[in-house]
């Protein structure tokens, strides 16, 4: 080795660390030109690591020594001599015993594993391994640092070199994970077990018990980090335990209890830093997402509920994005109330919430609240029947005498009117005035403001008559309230205005005059945030007064959303992207000249970069749940920068920051891929010169890491096909597994660029809610394009439903429930919506094959009729009925040789406790006696008896029981049709007549309407005693000031057999107000 060449470089190194920009400039590049690309630097740098008494120059030899052993696949290590390379292997690791840094040892460490990624998989270094044992189990602590920080680190790069080394390996961190001197030592043995952890096949039975029986161990050692506030090492360490719950290997599954009862424990320790008892909370909330069904086969639930309330009354931090223990409890309130049965989560939270609400204290009344509010997304179905007891504690809340707890309900009431909608409605006259009363008080301004909003949102059928309060009140605190304030009033308005549609107009330009010094505002933070809502309100003031009321700010509002895109805002970029698509539904053609200047920013959007390189793709869940990444989602080693200063630990980096960023900018890249679905299905051939464009990058989303994107792009996809259709010259088509009414040619390449993506991306698709948006678009897209639409792939379409239905598609797989298991039948109300949606998905596979659907049918009939069990959940037995009722009305005749289990089931959900199943079973029988060819007249007096009840309904119950009555009267009419003679007509059609009009499911008004007819035309007199209270019925439907409630055809029959009624007795019609259809 050249002494001066070796001196050069030492000189060049030291050179770097220097404040001097030129001097460092001047050295990196001599460094980059003359020494990094000659192999000689290798040993040169080795040399220089060893004996420069300078720790900074050490260090920053070890980072640029790493850097070109790795260079090129070790291209350069391998130039060196045979010789040279054995001196480093033999004396590297021995020095690294003596290095007194930390830093230095941890740095020359992954040079040891470098060096060992090239020569472990030849098998050219036999010697590393026993020297690694031998260090871990030296009798000088320091040692055993270096020795498991070295393994840890080799492990890392070239675990596949040491899998015939498991077993002793095992054996080693038996050892290590005990320690008895070194934390360090303990902690990186677990960082080493968690590479190992994901190199572990679910066969290799051993290997997981050996792996298993350490894991006591290792929760012991991430409980002694929390004890001894070593954050850095239970950051580390959680980060493993991640890892773990994430592997498809169901390595913790013998240790859920004890880490649930582990994870609570620290998590609600108040003695620990905030920051630790966070760690253990996130770690247990990804246990309830990743282990729901040891949870659930364990019931674990109440307990874990039990520990979490006491959280829930801990402070919150007043800034939203400050996450705290509370936060972090109410989260994984929130997962249990998501993954788990209902039945599971919900009895325990109410006793706890009641117990909580009735304290002294006002941290439990408003902990009791907000646990309330978070569970209703994924209990609203089994909440539903209980809210006689929900609404008081509501009611109280708003009253309660700590502005706090009135905040706290606030939040729940918002909760509340996104997933119990028709009960909010219903309570109105309670809670408009008890939210506006809140409003005039600062304290629970801000809270109540956004209850409102959610409620208005929802408000349709009664908003007139709190329309002028609201308005006063809300233009009121335009002016005087602060920023955040006026942001969130302007989202009321905004609600407001979508709720009353046309009864808007009067306010509509006042509002706009108090709300357009607000789109001119730059300040980051809150200025933006008021700035975006304010677009998207007055979006919703568009569709709401319509376009001609609109017309006049519809230029100037178009150049603010241009002037949204340029300020560099991923938020305003997003609300521009959203108001684009809502100005095109307005104006349709009328927006045609805006898209050369909508598309391309569409476009950079979704083909731009996130910024955050090493977030990871896997599992998007790590920077959008929970607020912690999983071990490999961010990259931060212990190494140097170019100027020779430490780079960033772990802690220091501001993770909070990066992913903010990243989420900001993958929202508006989701909101920019639902917006171009939108522009071409407003604007139709006006945007065929982008089609080809946009479904190529809409197509490489179907990729991206984040589920949002994923679905946005799946639906805009799917969307275009659609209106490409609709615009080719298309014949409708006929039901059949043979095309016969071929699609054009550019449809037909669409379909094959489309379809095929997403058949793949279902593959490995693991979020349920992005696999139900396939199958309901998927749905809806066969409908409209039938068979030719699946031509060559019906297989995969209907493999992806049969998976869903039996529960073994990819996002419903659970590593810790045997393959050959049975999926338990209780289930999340989640997974109930995907199962929903795989029936939709059937649905339509029988509504395009038609009778040729029959063979699929017996493989679909048993998976779709075991979710009819009284045992199951509402969900569940509904979907099931209906989604078979649409079957029949898909095969027709086809279904006659499953008629009799059919009917059978039907019976049984004839005599089932909820309406909505009641509905759809009324529909069912209805369509099997239109369709079946077996004669089921025998069965008419059982049919009429189970049908009857359906038609007690008082004027005010709930839209459930008003759609079963309009359903049972379909299905009477059906039997009346198909054979009258078996109907007693005199006990029948009083309690038929008295049904009509239908108020809630139009579509059945064209059964009920045929038997009319076919009574008329084959038993005229026996309509007769009823025409009296028919006139009035036709009056209703054919009212031109309401909605269509029969279609063309009936309309033109109906009016025909007015006209011979007419004919019989003009003043009965005048009388029923239908002279002017005469």
């Amino acid at each position: 080795m050249d002494p001066n060449f070796v001196q050069g470089l030492h000189n060049l190194l030291v050179q770097t660390t220097s404040n001097d920009t030129a001097l460092l400039k001047a050295a990196t590049a001599q460094l980059n030109q003359d020494y990094y690309k000659n192999p000689a630097c290798i040993p040169a740098l080795a040399s220089i690591i060893t004996s420069s008494p300078d720790q900074a120059i050490r260090q920053l030899a070890a980072v640029e020594l790493r850097k070109r052993v790795a260079y090129n696949s070790g291209s350069l290590w391998t130039l060196i001599s045979q010789n040279e390379r054995e001196q480093i292997k033999n004396k590297f690791p021995e020095y690294l015993l003596a290095e007194p840094s930390n830093l230095v040892r941890h740095s020359a460490a992954r040079v040891v594993a470098a060096i060992a990624a090239i020569e472990v998989p030849m098998g050219t270094w036999p010697q590393l391994l026993p020297f690694l044992q031998q260090t871990c189990t030296s009798s000088v602590a320091s040692h055993r640092e270096v020795g498991i920080f070295m393994l840890y680190t080799a492990l890392e790069n070239i675990v596949e070199g040491f899998q015939d080394q498991l077993s002793s390996l095992f054996q080693l961190f038996s050892q290590t994970l005990a320690d008895p001197e070194s934390l360090e030592v303990r902690i990186t043995t677990v960082r080493a077990m968690g590479v190992i952890a994901q190199f572990i096949d679910a066969d290799e039975k051993a290997y997981l018990a050996q792996f298993q029986s350490l894991l006591p161990g290792m929760i012991q050692v991430v409980g002694q980090c929390v004890e001894t506030g070593n954050e850095a090492g239970a950051r580390n360490l959680f980060d493993v335990l991640e890892t773990l719950l994430i592997l498809e290997v169901p390595l913790l599954s013998k240790i859920i209890p004890d880490l649930v009862q582990f994870l609570l424990q620290c998590g609600g320790n108040r003695a620990y830093d905030s920051e630790l008892r966070i760690l253990a909370l996130n770690a247990l909330n990804w246990t309830v997402q990743y282990k729901k069904s040891k949870l659930q086969s364990l019931g674990l639930a109440p307990s874990i509920l039990e520990h979490l309330m006491p959280l829930t009354t801990e402070d919150e931090p007043e800034d939203v994005d400050e996450d705290a223990p509370s936060r972090s409890a109410l989260r994984i309130i929130d997962g249990l109330a998501t993954n788990l049965p209902p039945m599971q989560v919900f009895p325990a939270l109410r006793n706890l919430i009641v117990q909580y609400f009735s304290s002294q204290d006002p941290a439990q009344r408003r902990g009791a609240m907000l646990a309330l509010g978070i569970a209703v997304e994924g209990c609203s179905e089994f909440m539903t029947p209980l809210m006689g007891e929900v609404w008081p504690v509501i009611e109280a809340g708003l009253q309660d005498s700590d502005a706090s707890v009135r905040k706290a309900t606030c939040t729940a009431v918002s909760c509340f009117c996104e997933w119990l909608e028709d009960e909010c409605v219903s309570k109105h006259a309670v809670l408009i005035p008890a939210i506006m009363n809140l409003i005039n008080d600062t304290a629970t301004q801000r809270s109540a403001c956004t209850a409102l909003d959610a409620l208005l949102e929802i408000l349709a059928d009664v908003i007139d008559q709190y329309l002028q309060l609201i308005m006063e009140r809300l233009s009121g605190l335009l002016e005087s309230a602060p920023n955040p304030v006026k942001s969130v009033v302007t989202g009321a308005i905004g609600s407001a205005a979508h709720a009353s549609k046309e009864k808007f107009i009067p306010y509509f330009d006042p509002t706009m005059r108090s709300l357009e010094h607000f789109l001119i505002l730059t300040g980051e933070g809150e200025e933006i945030e008021l700035r975006g809502i304010t677009m998207d309100a007055v979006g919703t003031f568009a569709e709401a007064v319509g376009k001609d009321h609109f017309r006049p700010y519809f230029p100037t509002m178009m150049k603010q959303a241009f002037e949204g895109i340029e300020m560099g805002s991923a938020r305003l970029r997003e609300c521009s992207f959203l108001f684009f698509g809502v100005m095109a539904r307005v104006f349709g053609d009328e927006f045609a000249g805006y898209l050369p200047q909508v598309v391309p920013p569409l476009l950079a959007s979704c083909t731009q970069d996130e910024g955050v390189e090493e977030v990871s793709t896997s599992d998007p869940s790590s920077a959008f749940n929970s607020g912690l990444s999983a071990s490999n989602a961010i990259t931060v080693s212990d190494e140097v920068d170019a100027n020779g200063m430490p780079t960033e630990e772990l802690e220091e980096v501001d993770l909070d920051k990066l992913l903010d960023v990243n989420s900001a900018i993958a929202v508006e890249k989701e909101i920019a891929a639902d917006t171009i679905g939108m522009l071409f299905n407003a604007t139709q051939a006006h945007f065929l010169p982008y089609v080809e464009q946009c479904t190529l990058e809409l197509a490489k989303l179907l990729a991206h890491y984040y589920e949002g994107i994923r679905k946005s792009a799946l639906d805009s996809l799917l969307e275009i096909v659609r209106t490409f259709y609709d615009l080719s010259d298309h014949q409708d088509w006929e039901a059949g597994a043979t095309v016969t009414v071929p699609l054009a040619q550019t449809v037909k390449e669409l379909i094959d660029h489309v379809l095929p993506a997403l058949l793949e991306m279902y593959e490995t698709e693991d979020n349920k809610s992005v696999v139900s948006a396939l199958c309901v678009h998927l749905a809806e897209t066969i409908n409209k394009i039938g068979p030719a639409f699946v031509e060559n792939r019906l297989d995969p379409i209907c493999a992806i439903a049969i998976q869903i239905l039996e529960q073994k598609a990819f996002c419903q797989q659970d590593p810790d429930q045997d393959e050959e298991e049975e999926a338990p039948e209780a289930q999340a109300e989640y997974d109930s919506v995907l199962v929903s949606s795989a029936g939709d998905l059937v649905a339509a596979l029988a509504n395009a094959l038609g009778g040729d659907f029959a063979p699929a049918f017996s493989r679909f009939f048993p998976l779709i009729a075991k979710y009819y069990k009284k045992s199951r959940s509402l969900s569940d037995r509904s979907s099931a009925i209906g989604c078979l009722a649409e079957i029949i009305a898909g095969m027709k005749n086809a279904v006659t040789p499953s008629t009799e289990p059919l009917l059978e089931l039907f019976y049984q959900a004839l005599s089932d406790s909820e309406a909505e199943v009641l509905s759809n079973a009324a529909f069912a029988v209805g369509l099997l006696t239109e369709y079946s060819e077996v004669d089921l007249s025998p069965q008419y007096l059982h049919l009429l008896g189970a049908l009857r009840p359906l038609f007690v309904v008082p004027p005010d119950s709930p839209p459930s029981k008003l759609n079963a009555k309009d359903n049972a009267a379909g299905a009477v009419a059906r039997l009346i049709v198909r054979n009258t003679a078996a109907v007693p007509l005199d006990q029948v059609l009083p309690v038929f007549v008295e049904a009509l009009p239908l108020k809630n499911d139009y579509l059945e008004n064209r059964p009920v309407f045929r038997a009319i007819f076919h009574l008329v035309q084959t038993n005229g007199a026996v309509l007769g005693p009823f025409m009296d209270q028919l006139l009035p019925v036709f009056a209703v439907v054919l009212d031109p000031n309401g909605p269509d409630q029969v279609g063309e055809d009936i309309r033109a029959e109906l009016i025909q057999l007015i006209g011979i009624l007419n004919a019989q007795d003009s003043a009965k019609i005048q009388a029923a107000g239908l002279s002017a259809f005469v």
